[in-house]
This record gives C-alpha cells, sequence and structure tokens, in this order.
C-alpha cells in the first residue's frame, strides 16, 4: 500500500516555519507514515538548514506529479521568492507575506489536482501579510478562497490526542475581534456548525457522533444572569440540530465541557474557547488542524 503523499508548505520563510518543516521532514516516524513534499523557496531552506547544522540532501520537482521519493532525498516543489540577499531571517517584510502565501497556495492547488493527498502548512506571520497589501483574516478562509468554498463555509477542527484519546474541537467562529465574533454568532451560524462538525466526524469514520456544544457567556449564562445568547441563539441551534438527527448537547460553560466524557467533538462559539480550553485539558502541545467543506 502507498504512503500519502502530504504537501508542507514552508510558512513564512523568515521565520520558525522552513526549519520545523525541515525537522518534520527528516524525522523518520514522520517518513514511515506518509512521503512529505516541502513546498517554498530553496534557498530559504538551505539557509534555515545552515543555521541549524542539519545536513540537506534536497532535490527540487517543477510540479508534485514529479515527485520521487525512491532515492531518499528530500523533494522540493520549489517556488522561486527570492535571491540571496533578498531573504532577512527573523525580520517583518512583504515579500516574507507573500512568500508564505504563494507556498501555501502551491500545495492546495497539487491537493485539488490530485497530485498529493492532503496539505500541512506552517507559520505564517499575519504582519508580514498585512505588509504585503493581501486580504487575509486566517489559515481556514484562505483555504476557502482556494478552494472555491464561501468563507462562511469555512470551520476550523483542532484535533490532539488526550490521554490516548483524540479530543476534536470545532469553531462557530474564526479570526475576528471578539466584539465581531459575539455578533457573527447567530443561530444559523450555530447550527451550520454542529452540522458540518458532524458531517465531519463521519467522514472521519464515527457513525454516530455526540457533540456537545459550548455557552457564549461565563457559565453558558447561568440561565440569563449573564447573558441570554444560550437561551436566544445557541439552545434554539442545538434544537434544530436534533431535528436533523444530529446528536447535540448543550449549550456548557465552555471552561468545563471539556471535562464531559462521551463526546466524539466539542462545538465552541468563538476562538480563544478552543486552544486555551484544550491547553488546560492536558492535550498535547502539538495540535493538529482539520478544515473541511460542510455537506
Amino acid at each position: 500500500m502507498s504512503l500519502p503523499r502530504i504537501a508542507i508548505s514552508i510558512g513564512d520563510p523568515a521565520g520558525i516555519g522552513p526549519e520545523i518543516t525541515l525537522k518534520a521532514a527528516l524525522d523518520p516516524q514522520v517518513n514511515k507514515i506518509c512521503r512529505p513534499l516541502l513546498v517554498g523557496d530553496r534557498g530559504a531552506l538551505e539557509a534555515h538548514a545552515a543555521a541549524c547544522g542539519l545536513a540537506l540532501n534536497l532535490r527540487s520537482v517543477a510540479r508534485a506529479a514529479d515527485a520521487n521519493w525512491s532515492d531518499g532525498a528530500l523533494i522540493l516543489l520549489e517556488r522561486k521568492q527570492f535571491e540571496p540577499d533578498e531573504l532577512h531571517i527573523g525580520e517583518i517584510a512583504a515579500p516574507h507575506g507573500e512568500a508564505a502565501l504563494d507556498s501555501a497556495k502551491a500545495a492546495i492547488d497539487a491537493a485539488l489536482t490530485g497530485e498529493v493527498d492532503a496539505v500541512v502548512a506552517a507559520p505564517q506571520t499575519e504582519s508580514s501579510i498585512k505588509l504585503a497589501g493581501i486580504e487575509f483574516d486566517g489559515y481556514p478562509t484562505f483555504v476557502a478562497r482556494c478552494t472555491g468554498v464561501p468563507p462562511e463555509d469555512a470551520f476550523l477542527m483542532i484535533c490532539f490526542d488526550h490521554g490516548g484519546n483524540e479530543m476534536r474541537i470545532a469553531h462557530a467562529t474564526l479570526h475576528a475581534s471578539l466584539r465581531r465574533a459575539i455578533k457573527l454568532v447567530t443561530r444559523d451560524r450555530v447550527l451550520h456548525a454542529i452540522r458540518s462538525a458532524d458531517s465531519a466526524l463521519r467522514r472521519m469514520g464515527i457513525a454516530s457522533p455526540r457533540i456537545a456544544v459550548s455557552g457564549l457567556n461565563p457559565h453558558a449564562g447561568e440561565g440569563g444572569l449573564f447573558g441570554d445568547e444560550e437561551q436566544q441563539i445557541i439552545g434554539p441551534a442545538i434544537a434544530d440540530a436534533k431535528k436533523n438527527d444530529v446528536a447535540a448537547e448543550g449549550p456548557f460553560g465552555a471552561d468545563t465541557m471539556f471535562l464531559r466524557k462521551g463526546y466524539d467533538a466539542f462545538v465552541v462559539m468563538v476562538h480563544d474557547q478552543g486552544p486555551r480550553s484544550s491547553r488546560r485539558s492536558g492535550g498535547s502541545p502539538a495540535l493538529r488542524k482539520h478544515k473541511w467543506k460542510p455537506r
């Protein structure tokens, strides 16, 4: 059985991305489970390899379809982005932002054409992207735009190991200010997030998913004492999901919801309810992020 081909865009070429990409691609454990295809600027990778003292056997290809892992070399889908003196490691600059998204788009395009089976993206620097004048409100919506999916159909699910079990946290809203995110929490949006999480879990092989849904306010509003979004928006959305044969329950307080057993995924309302609470629950610091198009 052939191993899956994973395109790994190197992220911000002046940041940590190239280093962690190289170290991951050189890891024997990684190579046991996939065929890594690096995507980015060759000079950037060589500069980071030299800085880290990494021996580099790197072969460039012009198309992902030309990748051949038979001789043990690292394969790079090369994106010529810099002259040797143009990359300034550790600095925020517009060319670095442009390069990060160029590499990410090339990796996504390779997946869309079937030349690779999945995409992993190393970190980008939003400040550099902003300097480049590129509209960017987070990687999930960037993926949506690259794949022709409406941005409102883009959701983020964080998956990680927790005591030998996989924990999955889906987000009803993404990268937005807290003030704006609260306005985005509507009955339709919450229902859409719950149904999309259910669909994603089924595609992961879970036949009958159970989903816990968080509130928005402290202690899920405490019966309306601390806000009524749970009663007016989130609770009705959960009821709508149940009418569509989705096993959703809540709303629960986001600070304690992750301690509840028996759920296949948790849906949170705003960005920091997920990562912050997952860290408190003792999850692995190495998070895997999955984005999906709802069906």
